[in-house]
């Protein structure tokens, strides 16, 4: 479509950055900031893609029935490790989405930008973009999510200077190294942030014969999670039912026994870490003695993982800003300068 189309259509579209996560989508708009956060989660009727509430029991809404649903109904996650699982349920997500942001202007469809895994294949791509366009999108962009947090949390990626970011996701952990607006080095892996809460989920089976659910083992990551030694340990109550007797029950976890539950994907990520740095050119690595590691996404905010890189690959570790903002805000940028960047980008016109 030539450009002076899309940019009078531009001034009557809200064109949109979208962080397409496994457990959280964002969405953002430019001059707006954030305007959507919600879980990736819909509800729908059982043995149907039919989304109850009218095609409305989408991310919030949903996310509370997890676990909890009735007979006839089932809340899912359509994404898996960060790549779509089921077609028509994320289409679905995606046009709820869609809508609820650009609903002043329905008349005109926005342009979107898309983050996606670093390692996803090309029938994977060409998934999120047919699902994007068949939600109301008019036009789609895809970018690599560590190229899109590293333009979120401003590193100087378009110059020729090494820049290294660990992304941590619900589904995929990104780890890149990256110099004049493109990927030297990159690793995408299927472990992160789900893999640490089944981790919990597994330690509490094996070691109290007490199932709980993944609402449950997210939340004693976050109050209680760490990859190092805190220096106060703490402690958790939490409630599940009993494997042997089907009972409700209660028990206390420690934060030593949690990390050590975390320790094997934890050991995942720094392996994938090193790995990288060790193909990474000689030059680059240099840059990397004074640039260090960015560590993005909301895996990135279990305690003490900065300083368990740091003592992994003896690099300077940082958390960003706001790491669960990173390649919603990256996307956002790129649209903002659509024109310069669009080397780093996908379509659906190629």
């Amino acid at each position: 479509m030539p450009s002076f189309f899309n940019s009078l259509l531009g001034m009557f579209s809200m064109d949109m950055g979208v962080d397409l996560g496994t457990a959280n989508t964002l969405v953002c708009v430019g001059g707006q900031g954030i305007v959507l956060s919600e879980p990736s989660v819909v509800a729908v009727k059982k043995g149907t893609n039919q989304v109850l509430l009218n095609g409305d029991a989408v991310g919030n809404t949903a996310k509370v029935m997890l676990g909890k649903t009735p007979y006839g109904i089932t809340a899912i996650r359509p994404l898996k490790d960060g790549v779509i699982a089921d077609f028509e349920i994320t289409e679905a997500m995606l046009s709820y989405f869609i809508r609820k942001v650009h609903n002043r202007r329905r008349l005109v469809k926005p342009r979107v930008v898309i983050g996606v895994p670093s390692g996803i294949t090309q029938v994977e791509k060409r998934a999120v973009i047919n699902s994007a366009e068949r939600a109301g999108a008019r036009e789609v962009f895809l970018i690599e999510e560590p190229m899109a947090a590293g333009i979120g949390v401003g590193l100087p990626i378009e110059q020729p200077v090494g820049s290294m970011i660990v992304d941590i996701g619900g589904g995929t952990t990104d780890v890149a190294v990256m110099s004049l607006a493109g990927i030297v080095e990159a690793m995408s892996l299927r472990v992160a942030g789900d893999e640490f809460d089944d981790a919990i989920m597994q330690h509490v089976k094996e070691s109290y014969n007490l199932l709980i659910g993944p609402q449950s083992a997210e939340g004693v990551k976050h109050k209680i999670g760490s990859a190092v030694p805190m220096s106060q340990e703490l402690e958790i109550e939490v409630r599940g039912r009993d494997a042997a007797s089907g009972l409700p029950r209660k028990i206390t976890l420690g934060s030593e026994e949690i990390r050590e539950a975390l320790s094997d994907p934890v050991s995942h990520i720094l392996k994938a870490i090193r790995q990288i740095l060790e193909q990474t050119p000689p030059e680059l690595a240099a840059d990397l003695v004074h640039q260090g590691v960015v560590l993005a996404g909301g895996g990135a905010l279990l305690h003490g993982l900065d300083k368990a890189i740091e003592q992994e690959v003896e690099l300077p570790t940082r958390v960003a800003d706001e790491p669960l903002l990173a390649v919603a805000t990256g996307t956002t940028k790129v649209l903002e300068r659509l024109d310069l960047l669009s080397q780093i980008l996908e379509s659906g016109t190629e």
